[in-house]
Formats: structure tokens, C-alpha cells, sequence
């Protein structure tokens, strides 16, 4: 009987043991960590696995919801209880329980069993609260606002550049919105919504509510706009309480002073929200917008997404945003009309990220000094001053200097500044808040208002760095010194780009030029995760399609340029490539459905505009580099990179129409892509030299990767694409659309090494010549030219290489959200060691390898739930070790290749 208990006793701390082992943790409602203002009705759920041991696997899920955190923690879900599904989904799991309610908060927690038998304990609970699903959801909430527009004023889309100078000034009025009330009983809950345009920022009792830089998000404005939702429970209390609401113009309103890219208006300023207060008894007050709110002007004076912001704090009124304020010289907000939808902002917010602090500075004259920040970013100045009331500060920033020291402004749109007028009591601290721009460097101006006074004083001043909030989820570094401040300079670019859409420069123009999602997007996904931010972009390429299934090289599209800027295949293909490159990384099948009809829509219109299969119009391979400027494509003719990514396209529905099941879409998919190829391969391949046009870079990698070169002829133009390379002493001209192709197309044939070649030198243009000529971003252009923008990334693809190339983290062909990990490191030139991290959906990836002498050994980290094939630099005798012990291999392409489940291993390979 004592054996028997023993027994049972050692089975059952076995269990508990392997139970302590699985965790479930990371969990996310729409990709996001405890979402507010989730406006899908079945959110997508997610969960990552934690074990201490190898070859775990998920075989089952429970999930409770409940409306109540405690009922959650007697593990009772009352709005959904899933029970045990069996199944290894842990990502991307459709909500099914009862109907949910507009603003209602949600609990929720998993429990997962493994292959080992394990049970894991119930998860930490997690919440998401719903947004407002139904438009007749907002109630009586209405637009208000401190005046209402004149039709004739309205300019939408904008104009581009200055438009006429009939139009005048156009400054509007900034400004302050209030509204006081009372609460009297015990709150439970209270939850804010609101949209304010073009940017607000609101505040409860004085107090700032979240941290958002420049909310909400862009959009057309004339189709939708976002509104965001706070949980304000901290911040109200019982008596009584004021709401404050400041507004800027963003892109809503661009006057038609200083500097700016476009000009136009949808509207004035204003503002549209919701309070929704629970009490513990049950009942519930709501504080909307309507025409008793008070409005009057703010202190900021000026303010443009271009030309800067001007803030007069003579203007600023104690207490605006407080109870108890007197407002009787206040008028009564206006009632007016805004964007007939309201969708909530499920991105990531915009945020101040650092602080960059001076690193020199120099006089230039009697109140004229040069800082230097010595980084390129996105942000703002931010200054604390000293002076007598009614001086003036202003801040010329810019990202390069002249020869007199001065900022430059040349390639970045000027005039473009912030002042600042002193109320002249004590130490005064300030910074714009509705706009923002690209700058290293700021030259500050110190003005008295009356001759005989001394010169205010700069106390502190330091650069904001702004970008969206989307969390790093990737690191990357090796022996080679060049690579590593590549990699800076890269990830400082895509960081300066990355607002609520990813924009081509943070200074002139901050548009959403649609080929870089594509094109430096994988770079950009081991870095941050972007998928909330993606569901955004790809929503902006929908509303901004034209009726005939056209989408503008732009999206949110604010102006319509003239051809060849308004439409081409590379940028336009992004409403294909990257919905399709969203659902590899992250899952997100659903978004991917709700895309079809705009990718179907869009390969219409691009056959429609094919001239017997061939698309040559566009902007081609755009800032390659040939023998004048760069600019237009040089190297490659015209149609050659449009049909090449027409093809791709196709290739692409052909996969997703096949998931569809929509077998009719495939035939045709399938006949137009053979039909493509044989047009592009009769109208640019040489069969006598076998090659692509003129032989570019660009010509033959586009051809490589997207498949278009038929079986028999991949090694020949494979050779060519390399004999072109070595010919130029292995310097680049592939351009914005090219590189990535070329540096794909070399990974795929196993020649990282000409990459390596390519890229590990500064005295031809590319990125260690950028490095050499004093860029701390990536510039727009090979060369570093001065005349153009210095923080750009769409040239950003290396960084790409360096995650799945040099450390070797991918996925397989067929696997998504790398649940089939391939880890395949690419040892070149001097590099001896490197090592990257990738969060993904799964969990932590990790790759890191140092090559020496005698040996070449490998540390991988697999997430549970995830599976790899490791492909090791060793040729056939060679030796491989895992984890000490000799391990069976296959050997493929010259490396030996192991298969191995979720878990930490290390690998050897002896030198013989």
C-alpha cells in the first residue's frame, strides 16, 4: 500500500513539475496588450508559450471571458468559455462567445496542454474593452468647434505646393474647447472617445490624459478619421470636474503660410467625444460634445505640419482646463460637420520616444547659437527659457548646416520654424505640440521685444524624439563595426519614418509613399512589431483605391499629383505585396480577406493598362544610380521593374485565391501570370547573352526572384547578375525598387558573399559611404546628397539581410507567423561572429554564432509551439555537434541541416 501511495505521489509532482514548466504569457487582443476601443466584433486572440523543456508543443487551448475580473478569477467565464479546443492555434484566435457590447471591458485568461502532457496553469488575465461598433453608438454627441468653415474655403484633396496667392494668409484660430460637470456617486469606470482634428490633446481636472503625440492617426479625411479611446477612471472624481480639449490643424487644415508641401482644408479644427461614466450602482452618466461646450482661442498662434508652430504664452489662461474657471468672456462652441465614419485607432499611438540632449554648441552671432543634437530624427525642439515678457525665441531646425553655420533648410522646405513668446515670469518650458519635422540641428534666434532689455536666455534645450509607440522586437549585432552602425543608421530612419503611416521623410513632404511598405517592410518587421500599424496602412491603400481599381503611389492620398508621381505598379502593388507580406509575418488572415476585392480591383486596372502584357509606365527603378543625377531610372528600362512586380502580383493571388477556394479567380490568376511572363520574357531577355535588358542589377534580380527566368537559364543569369557586380569593382546601382531584389536574389543563391562585398566599403556610394560623409540616418539618396532629404528609409533593405542573411532568421516557404523557423546563417567575408533576436508571433527567436579557427559554433533559441530546420556552414564528414553530443544530419546545398522542435540548443562544427 505505501509503494502504491509512493507511486501515485511521483506521478503526481511529475504533472505538477511539467504544469510549472508551461507558462502561458504575452497574451494580446488584436495585436495589441490590453487594446481599448476594439472595434471588430470577434477580436482576434493570441498567446505565446513558456517551457524549460525541448519540443514543446501546443495541443489544446481554453480560453475564458468574462465581464467581470472577479468573476475571471474564480475561473468562471460568462461570456465565453471556449472549453478545451483541441488544436496548436495560439495565435490569431477568433473570439466566439456572446454578442459583445460598445464599450463594454472584457477579461480574459488561457490554458493550454502540451505534447508532454502538461497542463499549464491559467494564464494572467488580460483585458480588452470594445469601442463604439454602431455610428447611433456616439448618441448625442455632435462635431463642435470654435467656427465653421465657408464652403468656398474647403480644399480637399489639397492642392500641391503653395497654391494661389489669392487665397492669402488662410491662418485660422486654434483652439481651446471646455466643458465642466458634476459627478455624484461612486464611480466604477468611466471611459473617454474622442476625435479631434486635425490633432487634440484633452485633458480631466487640469491634467494631461495619455501620452499621444499628434492624435489621432492620418486618414482621408474626407472618407474617415480615427477617433481614440482613454480609460479616464483615475482622473475623474465625485464634485465637480472640467474637461479641456486643445486642437491643432495636422493635415486637416494647411494654411497657406511658411513652407508646405501641399495647401488645403477639409475643415477648421474640431471635435467630436463621448465620457462614458459607470457607477457602482449600476447606473451610468455620459459628458458629450454638443453646443454647450465653451470655446476660445489658444495660446498657439500658428501651426502647421510644414511650417512649424507658434506659441504665445501671454495668451495662456490659468486654470482654462480646470473646475471652477471663469469662462463668462468664452463664446459657445459652434455646431458643424466632420467625417461621416469614425473608426477607432488600433495602431499604436505616436509618442515622444527619448530625449536627445545638446552635443555642442556654437555662437554664431549676438543671440544666434547653433546646437548640435548629433542625431537625425523626427521630433520637436524643446526648450526652457528666461527672459522679460514678450520676447521671443525662435528655433530654425534643420538636418545639415552651411557653410556659415547656419541651419539648412534647403532640402527639407523652408521657411519652417517654432517661436515661442515669453510671458516673461521665471523659467518657461515648451514645445510644439501639433506638428513636428527632421532635424539634427537647431539655430536658435533670442529677440527682445524692447531694445534696452537683455537678450532672453536658453536654460535647457534638448530634441523629442516622436515615432510610433510599436514595441522593438528585434536586436542585431556582429564583429564587422560597419554593419553594426548600418544598422543604426537604418533603424534611425525607419524610426523617424514610422508615424500613423510610414512616411518617406519627416520634414518636406511626411506622405506615405506606398513602396517602401513592400520593399523595406521585412526589414522594418524584425525591428518593431508592426502589425496593428500595418492593419492601418493597408486600410488607408483601400479608402484611397479609385473606382476603376487604381491606387495612387500615396495613401491617405491628401493631394493628387500628375503623372508619373500620381500612379505606378511598384508603389501601387503594395495593396497586394505587403496585405500578403502582413499575413506571412503576423497571421492576420482576416485582414488578407478584407483586402481581396482591392487586390482584385487593382490587377484589373493594372491589366487594363498593359500594352500586350507589358506595363511600362511610372517611376521605374527611382534614384538608381547611372551616369547623371539620380532620380528617374537610369540603368533599367522603363516596364521592366513595373511588369517584373506585375507578375509577382499575380503570382501572390494566385496563392490566395487558392486559400479562397475561389477556383475560377485561379484559372484566370494563372493564365494572365503565364501570359506576363512570356510577353516580359520576349520582350526583355537576351537569349544570346543571356540576360535581362541591359543587364542591370535591377533587370536580372527582379527577374531571378520573382521568377520569371525559366529553369534552364537561373544560373546563367545568375552569373550575369554577378559578372555585372564584380565589373564595377562590386558597387551598386540597383535603386529604390531594385536593391532589395539584388540582395534577395544573391541570399537565395547562396552568395552572400558578393553582399558582403558590396556592402562592406564606404568609397562608393551606398551605406558606408553615407556613414563616411556624416549621415546618422539613412539619406534618400546612394550618394548622400545634400540637396536631398538626409532621413529617408526607403533604401533601407540591408537591414533585412542582416537579421535573415548574416544571423539567418527566417521562416520556411509555407510556414506563417514563423511557426517553421529557418535558421541559416550566412558566414562572409571577416565577420566572426553575429547574433540577432526576433520576437515573433511564437515567442523569441534567437541566432548567434562565432566562427574561429578551429571550429564554427551556433546557439539557437526556438520558441514553443514553433518548430526549425538549422542549416550549418559543414561539408559532408565534417562533424556537428548538438548540444555536446554528434548529431544525425543531411546535407543540402553544402550545409548540414537539423530539425529540431522549441528550446535552447548549440551546435559545433569542427574545422578538419
Amino acid at each position: 500500500m505505501k509503494r502504491y501511495l509512493l507511486i501515485v505521489m511521483v506521478v503526481l509532482l511529475g504533472f505538477q513539475l511539467n504544469a510549472q514548466q508551461l507558462t502561458v504569457v504575452n497574451l494580446r487582443c488584436e495585436s495589441r496588450t490590453n487594446p481599448l476601443g476594439v472595434d471588430v466584433t470577434k477580436p482576434k486572440l493570441s498567446w505565446q508559450l513558456h517551457s524549460t523543456q525541448q519540443n514543446v508543443a501546443q495541443t489544446a487551448y481554453r480560453i475564458l471571458v468574462a465581464d467581470d475580473a472577479a468573476l475571471l478569477k474564480k475561473n468562471i467565464g460568462n461570456v465565453w468559455d471556449s472549453k478545451q479546443i483541441k488544436s496548436s492555434a495560439s495565435i490569431q484566435v477568433a473570439y466566439a462567445g456572446k454578442a459583445l457590447q460598445s464599450a463594454k471591458k472584457y477579461y480574459w485568461k488561457v490554458q493550454v496542454c502540451d505534447n508532454k502532457g502538461a497542463v499549464s496553469a491559467w494564464s494572467s488575465g488580460s483585458y480588452w474593452q470594445m469601442g463604439l461598433l454602431q455610428t447611433n453608438n456616439w448618441g448625442n454627441a455632435k462635431w463642435i468647434g470654435y467656427e465653421e468653415i465657408n464652403d468656398t474655403a474647403i480644399i480637399a484633396p489639397h492642392v500641391h505646393l503653395s497654391g494661389k496667392k489669392a487665397w492669402g494668409p488662410r491662418k485660422d484660430i486654434l483652439p481651446l474647447l471646455r466643458k465642466e460637470f458634476v459627478v455624484a456617486k461612486k464611480i466604477k469606470q468611466a471611459t473617454m472617445f474622442i476625435c479631434g482634428l486635425g490633432h487634440f490633446e484633452v485633458s480631466i481636472n487640469g491634467e494631461k490624459i495619455g501620452d499621444h503625440f499628434l492624435a489621432p492617426g492620418w486618414t482621408n479625411y474626407s472618407k474617415h478619421a480615427q477617433y481614440v479611446t482613454f480609460d479616464v477612471t483615475k482622473n475623474i472624481k465625485e464634485g465637480k470636474n472640467a474637461i479641456g480639449v486643445m486642437l491643432g490643424n495636422g493635415f486637416y487644415y494647411i494654411p497657406s503660410e511658411r513652407y508646405r508641401k501641399m495647401t488645403g482644408a477639409y475643415g477648421y479644427p474640431k471635435l467630436i467625444t463621448k465620457t462614458v461614466i459607470e457607477f457602482t450602482d449600476g447606473t451610468t452618466q455620459q459628458i458629450s460634445s454638443d453646443e454647450s461646450w465653451k470655446t476660445d482661442q489658444s495660446p498657439i498662434i500658428y501651426s502647421s505640419i510644414f511650417g512649424g508652430e507658434d506659441y504665445d504664452a501671454n495668451l495662456f489662461q490659468q486654470g482654462w482646463n480646470e473646475p471652477g474657471f471663469n469662462d463668462a468672456k468664452w463664446k459657445q462652441a459652434v455646431v458643424t460637420n466632420g467625417p461621416a465614419l469614425l473608426e477607432s485607432q488600433m495602431n499604436e499611438p505616436v509618442k515622444v520616444m527619448q530625449q536627445l540632449p545638446i552635443q555642442t554648441k556654437r555662437e554664431l552671432k549676438s543671440g544666434v547659437t547653433l546646437y548640435d543634437l548629433g542625431q537625425n530624427f523626427s521630433g520637436v525642439p524643446s526648450i526652457t527659457v528666461k527672459g522679460n515678457k514678450g520676447d521671443t525665441v525662435k528655433l530654425i531646425c534643420g538636418e545639415l548646416i552651411n557653410e556659415d553655420g547656419t541651419a539648412n533648410q534647403k532640402a527639407t522646405g523652408s521657411p519652417s520654424y517654432f517661436t515661442y513668446i515669453l510671458k516673461g515670469d521665471g523659467e518657461e518650458s515648451w514645445h510644439p505640440l501639433f506638428t513636428y519635422t527632421g532635424f539634427r540641428y537647431v539655430e536658435v534666434h533670442c529677440n527682445t521685444k524692447e531694445t534696452n532689455q537683455s537678450l532672453p536666455q536658453v536654460i535647457k534645450l534638448e530634441g523629442l524624439h516622436i515615432r510610433n509607440s510599436a514595441n522593438t522586437v528585434g536586436s542585431f549585432s556582429c564583429s564587422n563595426d560597419l554593419f553594426n552602425r548600418t544598422h543604426t543608421l537604418i533603424d534611425w530612419a525607419i524610426k523617424s519614418n514610422m508615424v500613423s503611416v510610414f512616411t518617406d521623410c519627416p520634414h518636406r513632404e511626411k506622405l506615405g509613399w506606398l513602396e517602401e511598405t513592400h520593399l523595406v517592410g521585412t526589414s522594418v518587421h524584425y525591428r518593431y512589431d508592426v502589425a496593428a500599424l500595418n492593419k492601418k496602412v493597408i486600410n488607408d491603400m483601400k479608402n484611397a483605391q479609385y473606382a476603376n481599381g487604381k491606387i495612387p503611389e500615396i495613401a491617405p492620398e491628401f493631394t493628387v499629383f500628375t503623372p508619373p508621381f500620381d500612379e505606378s505598379p511598384e508603389w501601387g502593388s503594395a495593396a497586394i505585396i505587403y496585405s500578403w507580406y502582413n499575413y506571412q509575418w503576423y497571421g492576420d488572415k482576416e485582414t488578407l480577406l478584407q483586402s481581396y476585392d482591392m487586390m482584385k480591383a487593382y490587377v484589373l486596372y493594372l491589366k487594363g493598362k498593359a500594352k500586350n502584357n507589358i506595363l511600362s509606365h511610372g517611376l521605374g527603378d527611382w534614384f538608381d544610380i547611372g551616369p547623371n543625377k539620380s532620380g528617374f531610372a537610369q540603368m533599367t528600362k522603363m516596364g521592366v521593374t513595373a511588369t517584373a512586380t506585375f507578375y509577382y502580383d499575380l503570382k501572390i493571388m494566385i496563392k490566395i485565391a487558392t486559400m479562397l477556394k475561389k477556383n475560377e479567380d485561379v484559372k484566370f490568376y494563372e493564365q494572365l501570370a503565364a501570359d506576363v511572363k512570356t510577353a516580359f520574357n520576349q520582350t526583355f531577355f537576351d537569349p544570346i547573352k543571356i540576360q535581362y535588358d541591359s543587364s542591370s542589377q535591377t533587370a536580372n534580380a527582379m527577374a531571378l526572384y520573382m521568377g520569371l527566368v525559366e529553369e534552364k537559364n537561373r544560373q546563367a543569369v545568375l552569373d550575369a547578375l554577378i559578372r555585372e557586380i564584380r565589373s564595377r569593382n562590386n558597387a551598386l546601382t540597383a535603386g529604390d525598387i531594385g536593391y532589395r531584389y539584388v540582395l534577395q536574389a544573391l541570399q537565395q543563391a547562396g552568395r552572400s558573399d558578393v553582399i558582403f562585398d558590396m556592402n562592406y566599403r564606404d568609397d562608393v556610394p551606398g551605406y558606408g559611404y553615407q556613414l563616411k560623409h556624416g549621415a546618422t540616418a539613412l539619406t534618400e539618396s546612394w550618394q548622400a546628397y545634400e540637396s536631398v532629404s538626409n532621413n529617408h528609409f526607403m533604401l533601407g533593405h540591408l537591414m533585412e539581410w542582416f537579421y535573415a542573411g548574416l544571423a539567418g532568421i527566417q521562416q520556411t516557404e509555407n510556414s506563417i507567423a514563423y511557426k517553421e523557423i529557418v535558421i541559416k546563417p550566412e558566414v562572409v567575408g571577416d565577420v566572426t561572429n553575429a547574433k540577432a533576436s526576433f520576437q515573433s508571433p511564437y515567442g523569441l527567436i534567437k541566432s548567434e554564432w562565432v566562427k574561429t579557427i578551429s571550429s564554427f559554433n551556433l546557439r539557437v533559441e526556438i520558441p514553443a509551439n514553433s518548430t526549425a530546420v538549422v542549416y550549418l556552414p559543414a561539408k559532408p564528414g565534417q562533424t556537428v555537434l548538438l548540444n555536446g553530443k554528434k548529431a544525425v544530419v543531411m546535407n543540402a546545398d553544402g550545409r548540414a541541416v537539423v530539425k529540431i522542435g522549441s528550446g535552447t540548443y548549440e551546435f559545433s562544427v569542427a574545422s578538419n
